[in-house]
């Protein structure tokens, strides 16, 4: 079977090289363009060292990149992290058509980031899912799906790099050896339970102080390791990365208490220990390091961002 990896970063890296260490017939790679200033994609990098032809097409909307997709003669398209919009042509291409990752149970949280969003909400599960994509943002047919579930004091970085991760990767050729036996289903997603989320950037991780501590907590959690929830410190952005739910009370926002453990801040129906923060400018170090150097004191309060301007 003639193969052909759309994807990039580590994910797609990771997929490829699992394809070529069972021996997979790779006949070609596709990634997102180089950024000036970034560092080159470990994908291109991994392909270009095993020998396989890479290309980085800027759009896949021109004829060009059609004939391009159809020059490798594939039977089927593995898309493994993609950001680029690819056209439903060039997705029917390959002889078996095109299959993809999504790290969430589809139709749940269509969308960017979707592995934050389940974890700001406080769902105890999330997942992910290989299917069929077409022209709508994740609305194709699901291939198949795998459910994990999302600790109460699991970060987005454990859920990502310790669950959706490897089970992703495995689920690709899980997927790949469905389609090749001819047993791949392709399940039509209820549109009506869907929904859809945008980017979780810095907009959506700062903190309402006036959320309850479990909402706080969640959110801080999502934002770990990107992009970091955050308040403001007598008018500067502090960051919050690790952290612990505590019970007790306090004005919200409230530093109720600082110890070698870090950073306490009351929210309503409870406080958060702030383990790593990060000021801007600085690194992240332990909060209490950034308290002793800050001058921060007890009865001290962190403050909401500013709302935007409508």
């Amino acid at each position: 079977m003639r193969i052909v990896v759309h994807g990039q970063e580590a994910f797609g890296k990771a997929v490829l090289e699992k394809l070529l260490a069972r021996g997979e017939n790779v006949v070609g790679v596709f990634c997102a363009p180089d950024k000036e200033g970034r560092p080159q994609d470990p994908l291109k990098l991994f392909a270009q060292e095993k020998g396989l032809p890479v290309h980085q097409p800027k759009s896949w909307k021109t004829p060009e990149a059609l004939e391009l997709m159809k020059s490798f003669n594939p039977d089927v398209c593995m898309m493994a992290y993609v950001t680029l919009f690819v056209p439903q042509p060039v997705i029917d291409a390959p002889k078996y058509n095109t299959f993809q990752y999504h790290p969430s149970l589809l139709p749940l949280h269509r969308g960017p980031s979707s592995i934050n969003w389940p974890i700001a909400m406080g769902s105890k599960k999330t997942g992910l899912t290989i299917f069929w994509p077409d022209e709508g943002l994740d609305e194709g047919p699901v291939l198949l799906q795998k459910e994990v579930e999302i600790g109460p004091d699991e970060t987005l970085g454990d859920v990502y790099f310790k669950k959706l991760f490897p089970l992703g990767v495995d689920a690709m050729l899980e997927a790949l050896d469905l389609v090749r036996a001819g047993k791949a289903p392709k399940i039509p997603q209820d549109h009506a339970k869907a929904t859809y989320e945008s980017w979780f950037r810095k907009d959506a991780a700062a903190i309402d102080w006036s959320k309850s501590a479990s909402d706080v907590y969640n959110l801080i959690r999502a934002a770990n390791p990107q992009p970091g929830a955050w308040a403001l410190y007598k008018g500067g952005e502090v960051q919050f990365f690790d952290a612990a739910k505590r019970d007790g009370d306090g004005a919200p926002g409230e530093i109720v208490a600082i110890d070698s453990d870090g950073v306490t801040v009351a929210a309503p129906g409870g406080r958060i220990l702030l383990k790593r923060v990060k000021a801007a400018g600085g690194q992240k170090i332990p909060a209490a390091e950034w308290a002793a150097s800050a001058g921060v004191k007890s009865g001290d309060r962190f403050e909401n961002a500013p709302k935007k301007q409508a």
